[in-house]
């Protein structure tokens, strides 16, 4: 009888005092300390809290709180050999390119970057990073990305545009990427298929005009140019192609699909740069080359 009661007394503690969140381990706590962040432990994961509360939100004209959608965050767990981190960053658009250069240089991956809104300001923008590794391993690596988040300086208002007088050497360009494109006006395009992706949608094979192709678009002059395009990538192209559009000074501005149901799944990343042309056509040729376009190219 005495267990009984001891057991009934147990029990009705318990149910007075419930338990609501798990106790969080020692080795996350720590990551909390060295990310000098909020969160929380529940189901066997850390949730880092990145809120934007430094930013104020309108979109279309309404003024939003910060939970509304702008609450960033990094997420932990166990997997078989170490921890697996995901997360998504929210990032004014200045911020996008250091912040990505970060993750990149400290061995993590970045997976996905596009908007949630239209009409908001200032435009944000959503940054998905992976990795793994020990716990402590991957907050040191993914703490210098964190550590630029409300760092950057805003854009500097402009007016409208004014346009580059001039011509480029298109051949130049051409002889550097290793094709031929076609002038529009004053733009230089060149256009480099997959024909390495047999690719098909229901029973039509998708190529480089049906739009599984890599493009760049120059405008400009030979010493002050741009240039913006799009790198079709499988997914195991995506890092090597991020690592080498940064490390020369290339915007990447989104990172998405244009297909869905599709074998292999094809991945797109749209980007954009300035400088001489011919710099930039070299970092275009250093991105299509960490991609295996074999035969594509003249």
């Amino acid at each position: 009888m005495r267990t009984f009661l001891i057991l009934l007394a147990s029990v009705v503690l318990a149910l007075a005092h419930p338990v609501t969140a798990q106790e969080m381990p020692a080795e996350y706590a720590a990551v909390l300390k060295t990310l000098s962040r909020q969160g929380d432990y529940k189901d066997g994961v850390l949730k880092v809290n990145i809120p934007r509360n430094d930013v104020n939100v309108s979109i279309d004209g309404v003024a939003t709180p910060t939970p509304f959608g702008f609450g960033g965050w990094i997420a932990l767990t166990k997997g078989d050999h170490g921890d697996v981190m995901m997360g998504d960053l929210v990032l004014t658009e200045n911020e996008v390119n250091p912040v990505m250069s970060a993750v990149l240089d400290n061995g993590l991956e970045v997976t996905a970057l596009h908007n949630h809104f239209f009409y908001e300001t200032p435009r944000m923008f959503y940054m998905h990073v992976h990795g793994h590794g020990t716990t402590a391993d991957i907050a040191k690596r993914i703490a210098p990305a964190l550590a630029l988040i409300g760092k950057a300086r805003p854009p500097a208002s402009v007016g409208s545009g004014k346009p580059i007088e001039g011509k480029l050497d298109v051949a130049r360009l051409a002889t550097i990427v290793g094709q031929e494109g076609e002038q529009t006006g004053a733009v230089y395009k060149i256009t480099i298929g997959r024909p390495d992706i047999p690719l098909k949608e229901m029973g039509a094979v998708i190529n480089a005009r049906m739009g599984l192709n890599t493009w760049a678009a120059f405008y400009g002059t030979d010493a002050d140019a741009v240039v913006a395009g799009d790198v079709a990538m499988r997914a195991d192209e995506v890092i090597p192609v991020l690592k080498a559009l940064r490390s020369n000074g290339i915007d990447v501005v989104a990172i998405h699909h244009h297909m869905v149901g599709t074998e292999p799944t094809v991945y797109f990343l749209h980007y954009w740069g300035r400088g001489p042309a011919e710099k930039l056509a070299s970092s275009f040729r250093a991105a299509v080359e960490q991609t295996d376009d074999k035969g594509a190219r003249r």
